[in-house]
């Protein structure tokens, strides 16, 4: 804050009317006897009238006549006046033409000689004048004779000669300048304190602003320093700038950088994005322009997910980024922060940009700001570079939120493959021997780096996958409880623990995610199926392990393993009613078939939409062996289970 007298603001116009809102004349005299003379007031035809008269007397009468190069209009005759004036005028410029003529030293030297001596004898008259004057002066009793006889004996030294009586004495008198009236002592005395007045104001108008810049200056460069501690201490690249262009850089010169500048690239990135990622340090302007970045682009990375609605529409659900309040000023370290984050995302994107052209699992599709690719049927993943304000808009209410946390993990997720990429390519560069002609730029782009796309896109297809593997073991385990047998599914997508999933963006080597799913039915069979990213399933069976490479391919094996357990199911149940007769029981490829005196029994399973359990019974009597009884189960109609209705079916085929 400033001091009090600071603040004392003073009016320095003069006031132009009087208490009562009247103009106040201009004063030009006050008589002794106290009239005022106040300036005339002149109409504007007077002034006209004045200041053409002004012309004529100062420019000549044929002015208005002349042309813009000093020649008279035609049938002008120049008058005798204006023809001396321009005789004059060309005396005049010759004489300047002289007087502009640089001398030589032989010019000077003889123009001295010339000179010296008049001057002397100059100086010799007016020293002889002096002491004359003081002689006449310095008498006090006026004596006639005095001034006769000085003149006489500095004439001539002859003898004396004695002068008539008559001449007047010679005295001297002091005169003194009449006091001026009042109104010009007022006037000077207005003219001297004004004069003065001002000269003051000026003067402490100089030193207020020389005081007010210096303290701004001082402010500045504590700022300044303030500030590059503060970047130091948040760890940011603090390096001297270079010296300006044409500072002096031979031997003894000052070689001292004078400012900083501020490298905010990642270490590993591409040397074009590390010469754009650079800030200065300015000394003027207020705290958000305490730091300026030449280079930046206020464009951030979209992550986005499309899938289809209900309608089957594909909706988009992109990332949320983070956007401070409007109120929030930014700090040194979060605008540093926001600036390495863009030039970030801009590497990711040119990365993106180079994998998404030889992708092999996927098709893709590449423009200038947007990559899009198709990871599987229904899922679409989109990476775009959009601008920051359009971004920041705020999140629509139509996208799906498990699509948006997916795109906020996608987006860290990137994040962390580049510095695993970054660190991956400081190793290498680090333990190549220098001496070695095999070098890091002399090897293939995807051998040198590691992929920051593939993981993602397996991923994205390993969780497709395992949706569509469990959704279809659901089918199955919902059937077998339709049919009455006790089913459980277990399913693991991912099988690792958490320290191994850590590892799997840190280690160079690809590791892969793996799950198990085991279905257990009737609390006696299993059928245990392991998964490996991105679309791997194997079903390890009791007889043997095989590799599943289509959804029908599992479809057919699923109904082959329950098809197997229903047919030994129902042997089972055969033998234990039928143990008395001596009946005989077995599975025929795809029936199952019991025997004894006098019937014969065939039991066929087959399935239906969404797995739907039928089975078919057809049985042979000896009475009529031509005309075959056949029972029918389905799981979606019956009310009782599997098992309930084979028993029944024995039941009917023992009482015959």
């Amino acid at each position: 804050m400033e001091p009090g007298w600071k603040q004392t603001k003073l009016s320095l116009e003069r006031p132009y009317k009087n208490d009562n809102g009247e103009a106040i004349p201009v004063l030009y005299d006050i008589t002794s006897d106290g009239i005022l003379h106040y300036e005339p007031k002149e109409t504007p035809t007077e002034v006209l009238g004045r200041n053409l008269q002004r012309i004529y007397e100062e420019r000549g009468l044929e002015f208005f006549e002349l042309l813009k190069d000093g020649s008279l209009q035609t049938g002008v005759l120049p008058s005798a006046d204006a023809a001396d004036k321009r005789e004059d005028e060309s005396q005049d410029t010759a004489f300047d033409e002289e007087s502009n003529h640089t001398m030589t030293k032989d010019e000077l030297y003889k123009l001295k000689m010339e000179v010296m001596p008049q001057l002397y004898i100059a100086l010799g008259e007016m020293t002889l004048a002096r002491d004359l004057l003081s002689s006449i002066l310095a008498s006090s009793n006026g004596l006639s004779t005095a001034l006769p006889s000085i003149l006489h004996s500095i004439a001539a030294p002859e003898p004396q000669i004695q002068q008539p009586e008559s001449l007047p004495p010679l005295s001297a008198t002091v005169v003194t300048k009449p006091p001026s009236i009042v109104s010009v002592q007022a006037f000077n005395a207005q003219l001297a304190i004004g004069g003065k007045d001002e000269a003051l104001r000026k003067a402490a108008h100089l030193f207020k602003s020389v005081a007010t810049r210096m303290e701004r200056g001082r402010l500045q460069n504590e700022r300044y320093w303030v500030d590059a501690l503060k970047i130091r201490r948040g760890n940011w690249g603090l390096v001297p700038a270079p010296l300006p262009p044409g500072s002096a850089t031979g031997k003894g010169a000052d070689k001292t950088s004078k400012d900083f500048i501020i490298s905010y690239g990642l270490e590993e990135s591409p040397p074009i994005l590390r010469r754009s990622a650079i800030a200065h340090m300015s000394y003027g302007g207020s705290e958000e322009e305490s730091l300026i970045l030449p280079q930046r682009f206020n464009i951030r990375l979209r992550v986005s997910i499309g899938s289809p609605d209900a309608s089957g529409n594909i909706v988009y659900s992109h990332n949320a980024l983070e956007v401070s309040p409007e109120d929030h000023a930014l700090s040194l370290d979060e605008r540093l922060k926001d600036a390495q984050r863009a030039v970030i995302e801009q590497e990711i994107f040119s990365i993106l940009v180079h994998e998404a052209g030889t992708f092999p699992t996927a098709s893709a599709r590449v423009s200038e700001r947007l990559v899009l690719v198709d990871v599987t049927q229904g899922m679409e993943l989109k990476f775009e570079l959009v601008d920051a304000g359009i971004f920041s808009l705020g999140m629509s209410s139509t996208q799906n939120p498990v699509n948006q946390a997916k795109s906020d993990f996608i987006y860290h997720y990137l994040l962390t493959l580049l510095l695993r990429r970054h660190a991956y390519v400081k190793a290498r560069r680090l333990g190549t021997d220098s001496s070695s002609s095999l070098s890091i730029s002399s090897l293939d782009p995807s051998q040198a780096n590691l992929p920051i796309l593939q993981p993602v896109i397996d991923q994205l297809q390993y969780q497709i996958f395992c949706e569509r593997i469990h959704s279809q073991l659901n089918v199955v385990k919902a059937a077998l409880i339709a049919a009455g047998i006790p089913s459980m599914l277990r399913f693991n997508a991912v099988g690792e623990i958490g320290s191994e999933l850590i590892k799997i963006p840190v280690d160079e080597e690809a590791r892969p995610l793996s799950g198990v799913c085991t279905l257990r039915i009737d609390n006696r069979h299993n059928l245990r199926l392991t998964l490996v990213s991105p679309s791997a399933l194997t079903a390890h069976l009791s007889q043997a392990t095989i590799s599943i490479s289509s959804m029908p391919q599992l479809c057919e094996l699923l109904s082959d393993e329950v098809e197997r357990f229903f047919l030994e199911r129902i042997c089972d149940v055969g033998r234990r009613i039928c143990n008395d007769m001596g009946a005989v029981w077995f599975v025929d490829l795809n029936r199952c078939v019991g025997r004894w005196e006098g019937c014969v029994l065939n039991f066929q399973i087959t399935f239906g939409h969404k797995f739907k359990i039928i089975c078919i019974a057809t049985r042979l009597s000896r009475t009529d062996p031509k005309h075959p009884v056949v029972d029918t189960y389905d799981s979606s109609d019956a009310e009782k289970s599997l098992i309930d209705w084979v028993q029944h079916v024995l039941g009917n085929a023992l009482n015959e």
